[in-house]
């Protein structure tokens, strides 16, 4: 996997900080001693938490090396942890997980989110927001604009679609968790085509550009560029409405 580029990640920090802010807002916790960030990456996430329970110890986690020196950073007061999320376990348990944008690079739900809910003590909460984008036209169409570069995007690892809210639902009550679920899609007014292709730069686009190569990267951004000029077209005054679906999940023991 391409290395993270927090300014790029950032460019759009507004609108992907709102997302947590929302699932913050539904953790049913008055207080929390012992919180955890996993996939905290430049941190824009840990300070919403800081600013909710400001004498908790905050504990950041994320691969990604560049990710972190943002955070630490911004936050040099949070424990910021280089760590995979696929196989972070705490050393004791805590009272809140939470996981913005991150668990959908992960596979194997049906293991993974009991395992983090058993990482709660008594009465903790899991909180995930997962884009649920898989087959809108900004990823699908990485995956299908035609062009020379078709086997090398092959060969990049399909992300698998984020499941159903029932998957979740079933898999956390049946471990006697209270369970939380809603949807939203987020409708960004974008100024052009160019500014969606900025959008997933940062993030979906990075390893499909990555296995193209330099010698076919500009040939293939303008390609996927024009696929999405023609997926998101001009509203009323210009601009295009970049629809981004996201499933939230709060789980409390």
């Amino acid at each position: 996997m391409p290395a993270w580029d927090a300014s790029q990640y950032m460019k759009f920090g507004e609108e992907r900080t709102r997302a947590a802010a929302e699932l913050l807002a539904r953790v049913p916790l008055e207080d929390a001693a012992t919180i955890v960030d996993l996939g905290c990456g430049p941190g824009n996430s840990s300070a919403l938490l800081k600013a909710r329970w400001p004498h908790a110890k905050i504990t950041g986690v994320d691969n990604s090396a560049e990710m972190l020196e943002m955070a630490r950073r911004e936050l040099p007061d949070v424990e910021w942890t280089h760590g995979d999320v696929a196989t972070w376990q705490p050393p004791e348990p805590v009272d809140l997980i939470f996981a913005n944008a991150v668990l959908h690079w992960l596979p194997d739900h049906a293991s993974l989110m009991p395992r983090l809910l058993s990482s709660l003590g008594s009465g903790g909460v899991l909180a995930v927001q997962m884009p649920s984008n898989f087959r809108e036209p900004s990823h699908r169409l990485m995956r299908e604009v035609p062009g020379p570069w078709s086997r090398a995007v092959s060969a990049v690892r399909a992300l698998t679609p984020v499941e159903a809210p029932a998957f979740y639902y079933d898999l956390l009550a049946a471990r006697g968790a209270r369970v939380d679920l809603w949807q939203t899609t987020y409708e960004h007014v974008m100024a052009d085509a160019a500014a969606i292709v900025e959008w997933v730069r940062g993030t979906g686009l990075r390893p499909y550009l990555d296995a193209v190569g330099t010698d076919l990267r500009a040939q293939y951004e303008h390609a996927y560029t024009r696929a999405i000029d023609a997926a998101y077209p001009a509203r009323a005054d210009g601009k295009r409405l970049f629809s981004f679906p996201r499933l939230f999940l709060v789980a409390a023991r």
